[in-house]
C-alpha cells in the first residue's frame, strides 16, 4: 500500500497548479496565521516562489472593515460585509483594484483571504466588483472543482459599480422603487478572467 502525506502548503500548491495559476493576491490585511505559519506572508511567498508562482500583497484590497454610519448598503446585515461594501466605494479600493488587474492581466491569478469558502469572505465582494467591470471570475475548490462567480443575489450595479441596498418599498405614487444602472445580473462581456 502506497502512502502519502502533505502538507497544507503542497496540497494547496497542487490545487493551483491543476488550474493553471500562476500568480497569487494575497487580499488579506494582516497577512499572516498563527495556527498556520505556512500561510504567513513570507513563508507563503517563499513557498510560492520554489513553485515558480508570483506572490503579491493586496492590502487596499484586505478586509476588517468597519460599516460607515451613513452606509448605503443596508443590505448587508453583517457589519463586517457592510463594511467592506463601504470601502469599495473608496479611492482606496479603486487603487486596490487597479493593483490588481495588471497582474491578473499578465499571469492567471488567484485572490487569495484566510477563510476557504468565497461566500464568507470578502472575496465575495471583491469577486462582485470585478464581474461589474466585465472580468470573468471563478472559485477554485479543489483540484477539479472550480465555478463561476454569480453576484450576490441582492447586489444591484449603479455606474459598473456594485453597491447593496436594502430592498426598497412601494413609492409615493406607485410602482417599486428603480436603480439606475445597468441590471444586476446580467454583468458586461468581457474577455478577462480572474481566478480565485
Amino acid at each position: 500500500m502506497s502512502l502519502t502525506v502533505f502538507t497544507v502548503v503542497e496540497a494547496f500548491l497542487e490545487i493551483l497548479a491543476a488550474h493553471g495559476i500562476e500568480s497569487i493576491a494575497d487580499v488579506r490585511t494582516i497577512p499572516r496565521s498563527r495556527h498556520n505559519p505556512q500561510f504567513g506572508s513570507e513563508a507563503l511567498a517563499a513557498s510560492l516562489q520554489r513553485a515558480g508562482l508570483e506572490y503579491s500583497h493586496l492590502p487596499l484590497l484586505g478586509g476588517l472593515r468597519r460599516p460607515r454610519p451613513d452606509s448605503r448598503n443596508l443590505a448587508w446585515r453583517n457589519g463586517s460585509f457592510r463594511g467592506y461594501a463601504d470601502h469599495m466605494e473608496t479611492a482606496e479600493f479603486e487603487a486596490g483594484i487597479a493593483s490588481l488587474l495588471p497582474l491578473a492581466g499578465d499571469r492567471h491569478t488567484a485572490i487569495l483571504c484566510a477563510e476557504a469558502v468565497y461566500f464568507r469572505c470578502h472575496r465575495a465582494l471583491i469577486s462582485d466588483a470585478l464581474v461589474c467591470r466585465g472580468i470573468e471570475v471563478v472559485h477554485l475548490f479543489d483540484a477539479r472543482r472550480r465555478e463561476p462567480h454569480r453576484p450576490t443575489q441582492f447586489m444591484k450595479v449603479r455606474d459598473g459599480c456594485p453597491f447593496y441596498p436594502a430592498e426598497q418599498g412601494e413609492l409615493p405614487g406607485g410602482g417599486a422603487g428603480e436603480v439606475v444602472g445597468e441590471d444586476a445580473g446580467a454583468a458586461p462581456a468581457g474577455n478577462n478572467k480572474m481566478m480565485r
